[in-house]
């Protein structure tokens, strides 16, 4: 099969775009997204018209955040869109008139980085997104692994802390109330409202108050030496380390891919998540030790990942 479009729904836009056997995105379009889950079902049509007008196409993977039946067509239940029991796929094709898959957004990215990044010459790597939340995706013998109903790896709800912290969810003590960007932030209000005389920096790029503080603050901060920071940063990835070694007693892959804006920060956190597994890790002084590595393909992943899971069919 030759090009398809890969289309990533986001908070704030929705991107489509033309990718080609190799993973290479040869042109983008990105609209808005939309409030109402009709508008949004219209701004993907748009998008796809709009960025196929130069191409021939084949057919066009869609990534959503939520839970994907087995038929990879109905979005069963999304968080931050109204769909429930939403027949996207046919809706879609109906439109554009070419054949649609939809698949789960984190399940997208882990496609992308496993065909097309980190995860090249693997054949059995456990991806994990550290964004707002916790995402994840499985690949197993080379194959995405999605359940008998479609929504597998939702990792980021595993209850890590009986009766801990609210979810969004409704559920308490979820692994993504730990670690996660949202976990982050919480983590440095907390440690530079007890001690402000170790968050100087932190505080300074903000409003000067623990409530001010933001994502890029923490970040900035932690590449300055803020103490409070960089604990932050520690904290994180304590808890994200110690998720991995209990995935690889799950699965026993031979990598983990971190990715997510949270990764972006590189060996800043990725390093305290190695240490952590590392410590976590059951047997970990007698059995072989899975690779933790950085995501390679960044916000495209999801995109490029739709589009190659559209392609295969």
């Amino acid at each position: 099969m030759g090009l398809t479009i890969g289309v990533d729904i986001g908070g704030t836009k929705i991107a489509a775009g033309v990718v080609d056997e190799e993973g290479t995105i040869l042109e983008t379009y990105k609209v808005p997204t939309p409030p109402t889950a009709d508008g949004v079902t219209e701004a993907i049509c748009a998008a796809v018209s709009e960025v196929s007008s130069n191409h021939t196409i084949e057919a066009v993977g869609i990534g959503a955040a939520g839970y994907v039946d087995d038929k990879r067509a109905t979005v069963l239940f999304a968080p931050n869109i109204n769909w429930r029991h939403e027949p996207l796929k046919d809706k879609v094709e109906q439109r554009i008139g070419l054949p649609v898959v939809v698949e789960n957004d984190a399940n997208c990215a882990a496609w992308g980085e496993y065909r097309f990044g980190a995860g090249q010459g693997h054949e059995d790597v456990i991806c994990i997104t550290l964004g707002t939340g916790l995402g994840g995706g499985i690949i197993i013998g080379n194959k995405l692994r999605r359940g008998r109903f479609g929504v597998a790896a939702e990792f980021g709800h595993i209850r890590v802390v009986p009766d801990g912290l609210l979810c969004g969810c409704g559920s308490q003590g979820c692994w993504e109330q730990y670690a996660s960007g949202r976990a982050l932030v919480r983590y440095a209000k907390q440690r530079a409202n007890a001690t402000p005389e170790n968050a100087t920096i932190l505080l300074s790029l903000g409003d000067g108050t623990p409530d001010g503080i933001e994502g890029k603050h923490i970040s900035e901060a932690a590449r300055q030496g803020d103490l409070v920071a960089i604990d932050a940063f520690r904290e994180l990835a304590r808890w994200a380390g110690a998720g991995l070694a209990d995935l690889a007693s799950l699965f026993d892959p031979s990598a983990f891919i971190v990715g997510g804006g949270v990764s972006d920060e590189g060996d800043l956190v990725l390093d305290p998540i190695r240490k952590s597994f590392k410590r976590w890790l059951v047997g970990g002084a007698w059995r072989p030790h899975a690779q933790v590595l950085a995501a390679q393909l960044g916000g495209k992943a999801g995109l490029v990942g739709a589009a190659d899971l559209a392609r295969q069919g």
